[in-house]
């Protein structure tokens, strides 16, 4: 039996995991996380029988224990409780699905104490990049890809020299707005943007596909994951979503990986590395899709991306803004008190006003999270 712990459970990514341990019956959960949904948790956890479960708020830890009374779990609650989850004895694996920058902590933690990682919490190396992979280099832990793209990447990588690379090809299918203007896009209700064309995500992560705030940050991601520097990350507007990331090599050969858009596929392959395992569901019939197409990100229009780039060549705290200052944007868009446009506005403005520090230590970027927030809490 592989042993797992999962941070983030009740969300998009975790339920998914839980419903490839589901299929394949040998995966042993030993801790689950959630923020909120103890409702969702207290039915995972009668189900995989966890030894450990961890919620944020201590009111609601307490009505779940409660709630669980007569099940063998040990339930604790805030960041400690998430960093014992993500350090909990058993378990080989972390699956660190939380959303945001509170996975920086637990991921650290889990690597310290030897845990593989199965990343899907992108905040961790967008911000703590240079933290998180030489910490993992020294304590001889694997950090695995679930996001589609960088696993697609991961993939394309096997049995290649990483000396070779010349270009890290991501592809993006562009959202329910890739054909808009401008002036469509300033009417965009939150309702319009939660509408993704081909993949199935959390609110936060679908707006953020919406703006391309996604793919910027996802470019950030690959260059702590696969070591390359900012130029050689391309965006590929793909908006069939088939080819879910490229490798070009310095001879000119592109290797891909391509299928349905199906999470629980990255995120087995995370699981079981380096072995496939059968998965069900629907193959890619190349008959009926007839046609891939292919276009350049409009860098105007989707200001979120540009900006992305630029946060990523100033390094240093300046991706931990740029972060920050979209997390915050989005809950703001999604309450109705801000417009979609005002998103990569409110982004850039944080990043014009920020001072970058090189090479921030947790505390630092934390600081720099709350400024970001703060800067927005006193404008918009």
């Amino acid at each position: 039996m592989r042993k797992i712990a999962i941070l983030g459970s009740t969300g998009s990514i975790g339920t998914q995991t839980l419903e490839v341990a589901r299929e394949q019956g040998d995966l042993e959960i030993t801790a689950l996380a959630a923020h909120s949904n103890i409702k969702l948790l207290e039915q995972q956890i009668r189900e995989f029988k966890p030894r450990l479960a961890a919620v944020w708020d201590e009111k609601k830890a307490q009505e779940l224990r409660t709630n669980v009374r007569d099940m063998n779990v040990r339930i604790v609650s805030g960041m400690e409780g998430l960093i014992e989850a993500a350090t909990e004895e058993e378990a080989k694996t972390v699956v660190t699905a939380v959303v945001g920058m509170i996975g920086i902590r637990p991921t650290i933690a889990a690597i310290q104490s030897g845990k593989q990682i199965a990343l899907a919490n992108k905040e961790t190396l967008v911000t703590a990049g240079h933290i998180i992979i030489d910490l993992a280099e020294k304590c001889g832990v694997s950090i695995l890809p679930v996001d589609s793209e960088h696993s697609a990447v991961f993939q394309s990588l096997n049995g290649e020299s990483r000396r070779r690379v010349e270009k890290i090809l991501l592809t993006a299918s562009g959202g329910p707005f890739r054909t808009w203007n401008k002036e469509q896009m300033r009417t965009v209700r939150p309702e319009d943007a939660l509408k993704h064309p081909n993949w199935e995500m959390g609110r936060k992560i679908t707006i953020d596909s919406a703006t391309m705030v996604n793919k910027g940050l996802e470019v950030m991601e690959a260059r702590w994951l696969f070591q390359v520097k900012p130029e050689q990350i391309q965006v590929v507007v793909h908006p069939q979503s088939v080819i879910h990331s490229m490798v070009q090599y310095e001879d000119g050969a592109i290797m891909a990986q391509l299928g349905v858009p199906d999470m629980k596929l990255p995120i087995q392959y995370a699981l079981y590395y380096p072995d496939r395992r059968p998965m069900s569901g629907e193959r890619l019939n190349f008959f009926q899709l007839g046609q891939m197409t292919f276009e350049e990100p409009d860098l105007e229009r989707f200001q979120g991306l540009k900006l992305a780039f630029r946060a990523m060549k100033a390094g240093g705290s300046m991706p931990t803004v740029y972060n920050a200052a979209n997390e915050l944007a989005v809950q703001r868009f999604l309450e109705g008190k801000i417009a979609f446009m005002q998103i990569p506005e409110i982004i850039q403005a944080c990043m014009e006003e920020h001072t970058t520090i090189q090479n921030p230590g947790v505390e630092q970027i934390l600081e720099a999270e709350q400024e970001a927030y703060e800067r927005i809490e006193g404008r918009w």
